[in-house]
């Protein structure tokens, strides 16, 4: 359990948030949402230790152990990643070291006896013979083969040591766990691992993310930082979106009746309640949905941006035909023999085990890259807008602001057509003046949709669009995707976003390519599919 009292955190003049009294139960997961800039990582940095409030205090319960994601990636790279795991239990790590270390004395003294003794019996209470298996299925499961159990951290790759330091935070059960974007870098297997292992996870649960599938899947409530203030509902993310929306809805309604407005809320509660108790998410198994009441209701404020895509004529019948690609890097086979037609309509997910099949795919498409083998043919009335997984190249002329940097990009280049591009995604005021060199990586993003939308294209290819969005632009970019009069070409590591814009799903693997027209959902809990994926990654002798 986590306690809050009378918390405040100020930075000069500025006041993060004020007064903020809450408390985190076992048994509940906490989605932590706010806009950029709200103090999210903040508040979890404080309830960490790692960061003094300016005021308030931060209570565990007694003996409790709290554990958290570390973001330091160099930190253990002089351990083994087996032993990175088992040194997140601090206790002990702390016992199996002293104990090793009178077990390696050449001159074992009777006090050395006595001690071991006492160290053996903490040892077996905290069920430390266990430890390394344990550790090891949490490596697992989290996809890091048992061959890199005992490579040093220091050789891993950035994405194997995100999963290290994820194992390392899960390991040992801790009493109240603090995870900061936990699903960054992980595929959409090892995502849905880690929602099942945090949905059975009985402990308290504090997580900050951008994955509004995993948000939606885990979490039993969610605080909202807004107004300068957290506040603390029961329910997913899901529910805090929609019932904002509504709530922001009834505002502008001036003339609705206070009677009526009640109805409509109650009758959302309603709707909402039923639909989780039919899902498989912890918030139905846990029962915390009941708790909802119409005060937790109010209109968030969030901006959103205005992402709209029209395309300038419609497609025809012939939109892509795809003969026999196939595509290889650095001796890895990513995709062989690969043919399939683009239908109108069509709104395709590209998935695959190694990401670098799907940016390749999509840069052979696009004219940016040669396949090995075989030939892509796009139809006459087709026009493309691609968002690329790399789009640093796209910003070379460091000297540009942004209205210099979209004119670049456009047949119209008056200021006043290309400032309303860029105040659909946010950009305003002195902000237009901004040089492209010192943009985040999200300004960037939010540039590039410019760009697209500029293209008033027929068919948009997406590589990985939710890179570096928040949570306010992913949910813009989905509600505008499903509306979309066009066809949609694209991968993504978000589970939502997949599931409510595919219409199709093709897989790319080194032994095979699978092409089925249903949902992504169906898709992935297919048994026979799943028999079929397992064999295309299977190497052959």
């Amino acid at each position: 359990m986590i306690t809050v009292g009378g918390l405040d955190i100020q930075f000069g003049k500025r006041a993060l948030f004020q007064d903020v009294n809450l408390k985190f139960v076992p048994g509940n997961c906490y989605g932590i949402i706010g806009a950029n800039g709200a103090g999210k990582s903040t508040f979890l940095r404080v309830i960490s230790g790692d960061m003094e409030p300016t005021r308030g205090t931060v209570f565990l319960g007694p003996g409790e152990r709290l554990s958290v994601l570390s973001q330091d990636h160099f930190a253990f790279d002089g351990h083994t990643a087996l032993d990175t795991v088992l040194m997140g239990h601090t206790t002990l790590w702390e016992i199996m070291s002293e104990k090793n270390a009178i077990y390696a004395k050449e001159d074992f003294t009777d006090e050395d006896g006595i001690r071991a003794s006492e160290l053996e019996e903490k040892f077996a209470e905290m069920e430390g013979w266990n430890a390394e298996s344990d550790a090891a299925a949490l490596l697992s499961g989290l996809g890091i083969r048992e061959d890199l159990h005992y490579r040093m951290m220091g050789e891993l790759s950035g994405k194997q040591k995100v999963r290290v330091l994820l194992a390392r935070a899960l390991f040992g059960k801790p009493d109240n766990l603090l995870l900061d974007e936990p699903t960054n870098d992980l595929d959409l297997e090892t995502v849905a691992w880690l929602e099942n292992y945090l949905s059975n996870f009985e402990q308290t649960v504090l997580v900050v993310s951008h994955d509004r599938h995993f948000l939606d899947s885990v979490c039993t409530h969610t605080v909202d930082i807004d107004f300068g203030k957290l506040k603390l509902f029961a329910g997913n993310y899901s529910f805090w979106y929609e019932s904002s929306q509504l709530a922001l809805r009834q505002q502008q309604q001036q003339n609705k009746k206070s009677e009526e407005k009640k109805k409509e809320l109650e009758e959302f509660i309603r709707r909402f309640s039923a639909n989780v108790a039919k899902s498989k998410q912890t918030t139905s198994r846990k029962k915390m949905i009941e708790k909802l009441n119409i005060e937790e209701i109010e209109p968030s404020s969030r901006r959103y941006p205005g992402i709209i895509f029209t395309p300038s004529r419609e497609p025809g019948n012939q939109i892509l035909e795809v003969a026999g690609l196939t595509k290889t890097i650095g001796g890895d086979l990513l995709f062989k023999d690969l043919s399939f037609n683009v239908e109108k309509d069509d709104r395709i997910v590209f998935i695959s085990r190694d990401p670098r099949a799907m940016t390749a795919f999509f840069r052979i498409i696009n004219g940016e890259e040669e396949p090995d083998a075989g030939a892509c043919k796009w139809g006459q009335t087709i026009t493309t807008a691609y968002l690329p997984l790399d789009n640093a190249p796209y910003f070379n002329s460091s000297n540009d602001n942004l209205l210099e940097w979209l004119s670049r990009f456009a047949k119209d280049t008056n200021e006043v057509f290309l400032k309303g591009f860029l105040g659909r995604m946010l950009f305003s005021g002195e902000e237009l003046l901004k040089k492209v060199s010192v943009l985040s990586g999200g300004e960037k993003m939010r540039c590039m949709i410019s760009r697209m939308m500029l293209r008033d294209a027929n068919t948009l290819i997406l590589d990985t669009p939710t890179n570096h969005l928040d949570l306010e632009s992913i949910q813009a970019f989905n509600n505008t995707l499903i509306n979309f009069k066009g066809n949609v070409l694209f991968a993504s590591h978000d589970h939502e976003f997949i599931q409510t814009v595919a219409n199709r799903v093709i897989e790319l693997a080194p032994n095979g390519n699978i092409d089925k027209i249903m949902e992504y959902d169906d898709y992935i809990s297919d048994p026979e599919i799943a028999v079929l994926r397992e064999k295309m990654y299977t190497r052959r002798m």
